[in-house]
């Protein structure tokens, strides 16, 4: 099934908020990440088209069609594909339950690892109380967001004229105000909460731009990132072992010392175990304090 003999093989992929049809998506980058990765199943975790954008104004270059195109071709050459629709994308909770063209559509999936254990995987915006409740908010800050995407993308011209290597602005943001750090905890406490009550040993979701993978006591968080900022992907392999892909690092350190991705010495995000101290401290939720690229 492999299109690349050396591509990286893994049983399931998942990939969220790659959203297509923005100027912010890194859509040559996720072309260059499929054609290194071929997956059993690939996950797509919400965001993946967006549809808010697309309404105030068309924007689909070619790039953006052969992501569509390279995802379908995946499944012709065997793969499994699971659309999971987040709020960006949220017009397909239309056809839950549905096939189109071998693509199914979920809203929400339990994933059974091959080690046995179950992943509740979900976007994640369901337990965004501004997204739900306020969406005037949500769209409001979807303005500031893409602002800050539209000066970092200028910043980062400089400084790959100067040399310097890629800095996301709005990740760096996201970590240094307190009321960004402390939602991303919260947003976590909430979809891990979901994951207990769905019987599951973890949960894979998207929705906060922010990859991460660690144990939260006994059950493990992974978040998939994003394909705007940090371009990072989350992969099963074939012992069931869940690994953080940063891709965009990878590129880099491959520009300077070129190595197939399918070594060990690729850039992976590890399990981080938070402390007992840490867990039992839920006024102060837990975040993971370590920037992404």
């Amino acid at each position: 099934m492999a299109e690349d003999a050396d591509a990286l093989r893994v049983r399931t992929l998942f990939l969220s908020d790659l959203h297509l049809g923005t100027k912010g998506c890194q859509a040559e980058l996720l072309l260059d990440f499929m054609r290194e990765v071929d997956a059993d199943e690939i996950y797509l975790v919400g965001d993946i088209v967006d549809g808010w954008k697309l309404r105030s104004g068309w924007y689909w270059p070619q790039s953006h069609n052969d992501v569509v195109q390279k995802l379908l071709r995946k499944v012709r050459k065997g793969s499994r594909l699971v659309y999971v629709p987040g709020n960006h994308d949220e017009f397909l909770r239309d056809f839950l339950d549905m096939h189109f063209g071998g693509i199914e559509i979920q809203d929400q999936v339990l994933h059974e690892a091959a080690d046995g254990k179950r992943y509740l995987v979900i976007h994640g915006d369901q337990f965004d109380l501004v997204v739900r409740h306020a969406r005037w908010l949500a769209l409001l800050g979807d303005g500031a967001y893409t602002a800050a995407l539209f000066v970092n993308t200028h910043l980062n011209w400089v400084r790959r004229r100067l040399g310097l290597t890629y800095w996301s602005l709005s990740a760096w943001a996201k970590l240094k105000v307190k009321n960004a750090v402390n939602f991303i905890g919260r947003f976590e406490e909430f979809l891990i909460a979901e994951a207990r009550r769905a019987d599951a040993n973890g949960v894979i979701c998207g929705h906060i731009h922010h990859a991460a993978s660690r144990m939260v006591g006994d059950m493990h968080y992974l978040n998939t990132g994003d394909w705007v900022e940090s371009c990072t992907a989350v992969v099963e392999h074939y012992d069931g072992t869940m690994e953080v892909i940063r891709f965009a690092d990878w590129k880099r350190a491959s520009a300077e010392a070129p190595v197939p991705l399918t070594s060990r010495s690729r850039p992976l995000a590890p399990v981080e175990e938070l402390a007992p101290a840490a867990r039992s401290m839920p006024e102060h939720p837990i975040v993971n304090t370590r920037a992404v690229a």
